[in-house]
């Protein structure tokens, strides 16, 4: 088939890359984000999967709006048979969803409908479910609602932060959207249409979002912050001062009861009092400062009996 991709992160790359090492299909252009600037020199770069596609020459489509009509002219003239779509960070209007003929297969990473929106693997990693997925679904007009095509399930383990589970899932979900693809072709895959009972919705992570509270139960507080990871980033504050948080663990000897947020170092361990039982801290971010081990950064905050994360 003729394809247009849509999409712009990592993950996403990972279907243009399955795509065009097959070569079952010929892609007519990518469209993606335009660059933004990034780095200490803020230089404009382009996104992951625009920057796949120009390795590839691939031509590369990067409106700033989908709504934009000399977007919309190329894409009409491009007649697209189907339009794949990872991830790419925009509505798709009304107007262009009849353009491909076989329509924007969209891979979503969960198992519609749970979870339909902006954030599937982090909500359900912070959540506590212990099965999640990937769909392809024909996209329509409602926000993740369009008949599916098929799933893949992932088993979300003990460990997993949220960029762990997207990267697996963005593994299953390019043979999945390849397996979708060959069947669009073929003529032997019909979109079934969604159950409305079980939808849930992952509304898109805000930096406010990310913030620990320390009053919640330890396995809430540990599942938040894992999904949080890498980004955007759990965080929290000791003296009005931020501090990014990575993965907690479990205490390995008993601590006596802590306050929430209250903290005590040890010379093997930082521990923080949640709304049960206190955690350790791993690997923490001061301000301005590349990440360490919490042991290293409580002997340079010089933390005084009572301090507490805020």
């Amino acid at each position: 088939m003729r394809l247009v991709f849509a999409g712009s992160p990592e993950v996403a790359a990972v279907s243009l890359a399955k795509i065009l090492d097959e070569g079952k299909h010929e892609v007519l252009a990518v469209v993606t984000r335009p660059p933004a600037r990034s780095g200490r020199g803020l230089a404009r770069k382009p996104s992951p999967v625009g920057a796949l596609a120009e390795e590839r020459g691939v031509p590369v489509l990067a409106p700033t709006s989908a709504k934009d009509p000399q977007f919309q002219e190329a894409l009409r003239e491009l007649a697209p048979d189907c339009a794949p779509i990872v991830g790419y960070g925009a509505l798709i209007p009304p107007a262009l969803l009849a353009v491909p003929k076989h329509g924007w297969v969209n891979v979503h990473f969960s198992l519609l409908p749970a979870w339909r929106g902006a954030a599937p693997a982090q909500a359900a990693i912070a959540a506590g479910d212990e099965i999640t997925g990937v769909s392809t679904f024909l996209l329509e007009e409602g926000l993740d609602t369009g008949p599916v095509f098929g799933q893949a399930t992932e088993r979300i383990r003990d460990t997993d932060t949220g960029g762990a589970l997207l990267d697996r899932l963005a593994e299953s979900g390019a043979q999945l959207l390849a397996t979708t693809l060959a069947g669009i072709e073929a003529g032997a895959l019909a979109p079934v249409p969604q159950a409305e009972d079980g939808a849930s919705y992952a509304s898109k992570i805000s930096a406010a979002d990310a913030r620990v509270r320390w009053d919640l139960p330890s396995h809430v507080v540990d599942r938040r912050i894992r999904a949080m990871t890498p980004a955007p980033g759990a965080w929290t504050l000791l003296h009005d001062k931020r501090l990014k948080l990575g993965p907690l663990a479990k205490a390995q000897e008993a601590v006596s009861e802590l306050g929430p947020g209250e903290l005590r170092a040890t010379k093997s361990a930082v521990y923080v009092g949640t709304g049960s039982e206190p955690l350790v801290l791993g690997e923490v971010r001061p301000e301005g400062k590349g990440p360490m081990r919490a042991t290293d950064w409580a002997r340079g905050a010089r933390l005084e009996q009572g301090s507490c994360f805020a």
